[in-house]
């Protein structure tokens, strides 16, 4: 999958939620997705990599559990977000679920509660 697939399949994941819109963040060019206004995802500069808020030990166990695709992203890592590599064979539906689990972390309460019926069985 190339560059361009992997940041239309992000950006799809991202935009389908509610009221989610695509706002580079800072000085950058790289996609980034916010509600109202607050990051809830992130790509890196080069498209390697995206970054997304996790909640309480999901970052330890991704990054434990595999290395290879997740890390510790630099000065968002100390505030619970995960990295997940986007060079790598990654599991999209994994990938949808840190991003609806991010969405729902920094979205107002009533906003989050639109995709819980979306939520997928436990595995």
């Amino acid at each position: 999958m190339g560059d361009g697939d992997v940041l239309a399949r992000l950006r799809d994941i991202c935009l389908s939620l509610p009221e989610a819109v695509e706002k580079p963040f800072g000085g950058h060019t790289a996609p980034s997705f916010r509600i109202r206004d607050k990051l809830f995802a992130m790509t890196s500069e080069d498209g390697t990599s995206m970054m997304v808020k996790a909640g309480p030990g999901v970052q330890e166990a991704l990054v434990a559990e595999s290395p290879e695709r997740f890390f510790v992203p630099a000065y968002v890592g100390s505030k619970g977000w995960v990295g997940a590599r986007l060079d790598v064979d990654q599991d999209w539906d994994e990938i949808a679920e840190l991003v609806e689990d991010s969405y729902r972390l920094i979205a107002p309460k009533r906003l989050a509660a639109l995709i819980e019926p979306q939520s997928r069985e436990p595995r």
